[in-house]
């Protein structure tokens, strides 16, 4: 038997597992997406294996992934051109071992960059973990997020439950502009849940559909609902 047979795998190798897999985690705004990306990225890192952070469009407008309950860390911003196997090739060709990918904000990927993820499982064995919505202001699939859902070994909705202003589930993410919900317009326009010109608002289907904002609260504190 040779050397090589007899070495035992470091923590988080894949050998002591079955394979990479490709795993797509997603769910409306606020429901903690980035955080639990960067929960993901902790747990990995501290049982030794070594990742590459991606992200693109974060609401933050830098490098990072960020949650909104102020957890953040630096990440690679990618752009439309990037091919992310010659992206994980780089850091292999540096010396620096590469076993997994945190990809947020993954609705924003192009279909290419979605392929290229299961390349990387397929045949790399990188393990890849993408966070992100499902579905855009006007209800209808990303379509990164569609070929994520058809591609994907695992798909799991995150449990978090984001209430509409009424206090049902809330599932869709509304844009708003002013005081009006819009539903015509570019597929991706960036904005936060508040402050801003353009915001976005997590609503149940009902009141979506309806376009009913709920009360307006001037200050902060409890609503007034009469």
């Amino acid at each position: 038997m040779t050397p090589d047979a007899l070495a035992v795998p470091a923590a988080g190798d894949g050998r002591l597992r079955h394979g990479a897999s490709l795993k797509f985690f997603y769910g409306p705004m606020d429901c903690g997406k980035s955080t639990l990306a960067l929960q993901m990225n902790h747990n990995h890192a501290r049982q030794g294996r070594r990742g590459l952070l991606l992200t693109k469009l974060d609401r933050s407008g830098a490098a990072q992934i960020t949650s909104r309950i102020g957890l953040g860390r630096d990440a690679i911003e990618l752009r439309d051109d990037m091919d992310l196997r010659d992206l994980v090739r780089a850091n292999w060709a540096a010396g620096e071992r590469v076993d997994y990918l945190i990809c947020d904000e993954a609705q924003f990927y192009t279909l290419e960059q979605v392929e290229q993820l299961a390349d990387l499982v397929d045949c790399s064995d990188v393990d890849v973990y993408a966070f992100g919505l499902a579905t855009d202001f006007r209800s209808e699939l990303f379509p990164a997020a569609r070929r994520l859902f058809e591609l994907a070994d695992s798909v799991s909705r995150l449990q978090v439950e984001v209430l509409c202003w009424c206090g049902r589930e809330g599932n869709f993410n509304a844009r708003i502009v002013g005081d009006a919900v819009i539903r015509h317009g570019a597929q991706v326009v960036i904005g936060d849940t508040a402050g801003e010109c353009v915001r976005y608002q997590v609503m149940c289907r009902r009141h979506y559909r309806t376009g009913d904002l709920g009360p307006v609260a001037p200050n902060a504190g409890q609503l007034r609902l009469a």
